[in-house]
């Protein structure tokens, strides 16, 4: 590996984050919600993830903004890895739900879940 992508990789804490939270949201074409509703629970987010501490130096949560995670219907949609939980209607107030009980405690919230992935 180059030092470059070596570095980049440090920088971000990628060996060490525990979960990652991918947000549909900013889409080119939206559907699943407005793209106003999309942007306002990815800023919530990122700020949220700030004021807890979860993203930083020491990551407990990486965060991604997708374009769109093609589920067209009751978004903005979400999905968190490990495990493969998929999330609708991720307004703030769900988020911070998902925040505290999933991405902290470990605890799918389960009546936001529209699908998990199963392991094989």
């Amino acid at each position: 590996m180059n030092d470059a992508l070596q570095s980049a990789a440090e920088s971000l804490g990628l060996s060490r984050y525990v979960r990652h939270i991918f947000l549909c949201a900013d889409q080119t074409e939206p559907k699943c919600c407005a793209k106003e509703a999309g942007l306002e629970s990815w800023e919530f987010l990122k700020q949220r993830l700030k004021e807890l501490k979860l993203v930083g130096p020491n990551p407990l949560v990486y965060r991604t903004k997708a374009n769109c995670l093609r589920v067209c219907v009751s978004g903005p949609i979400a999905v968190v890895y490990p495990g493969g939980t998929w999330y609708h209607s991720c307004a703030p107030a769900v988020l911070e739900r998902i925040i505290q009980e999933h991405l902290i405690g470990g605890q799918v919230v389960k009546e936001y879940v529209l699908a998990q992935n199963v392991g094989r």
